[in-house]
């Protein structure tokens, strides 16, 4: 059965690229993206799509009275797509509670720091201000607390002497799209389990 993958973005999709290439490459067998979701009109993720054949759809969230309106109308298009898998990547709107429960346990964000250290924007900026010697990123489920879900995977790399949060997080990047893609890999074969808190990889 082919999983059916749909992507929330808001930038540039350089993790949604990531996933792209390693389904067109064979490395995620059984899987392919239904459509890339962008809450910016102009986000260059929606370009990434258009690329590849994947349909791209900017959904304005200044026509919504709230956000509970906005995902209500995002649950519509990821139940109308058979939406297996939600990934966040770099979506920057934080996900109402029904979505979350619509879609428990699969929904997946990455965020670039080692939580729970480093929660919210900026977290490079924060792992460099606090003089930390090791940063990385963490690919979790999404709960209702921010950046709180259960984690999947985490890579680690050091922090120079001389860093910004500019040269961190360029070399995170890269870190972060290996991490993604090895994610979704699990995910579509199965071969994530869930225990409260705990995710287990399982052979």
């Amino acid at each position: 059965m082919t999983v059916k993958i749909s992507v929330l973005v808001s930038g540039n999709g350089t993790n949604l690229q990531s996933v792209i290439d390693a389904i067109e490459n064979g490395d995620i067998d059984n899987a392919e993206i239904a459509c890339v979701i962008s809450d910016k009109e102009g986000a260059f993720a929606l370009t990434r799509a258009e690329k590849h054949g994947i349909e791209g759809i900017y959904a304005n969230p200044k026509l919504c009275a709230s956000r509970q309106d906005y995902d209500n109308i995002l649950i519509g298009i990821l139940k109308e797509k058979e939406t297996d898998l939600v990934l966040l990547a770099g979506y920057l709107r934080i996900v109402s509670d029904s979505l979350i429960e619509e879609y428990k346990n699969r929904i997946i964000n990455i965020h670039p720091s080692l939580l729970p250290s480093f929660k919210g924007l900026n977290a490079q900026k924060q792992a460099i201000d606090y003089g930390v010697k090791y940063t990385g990123c963490t690919v979790h489920f999404v709960e209702p607390d921010l950046d709180a879900g259960p984690i999947i995977m985490q890579k680690v790399i050091p922090v120079f002497d001389g860093d910004t949060a500019e040269t961190l997080a360029k070399r995170l990047l890269v870190e972060e799209n290996k991490a993604y893609r090895e994610v979704v890999k699990l995910f579509v074969d199965g071969k994530l389990e869930v225990n409260g808190r705990i995710v287990k990889i399982k052979d």
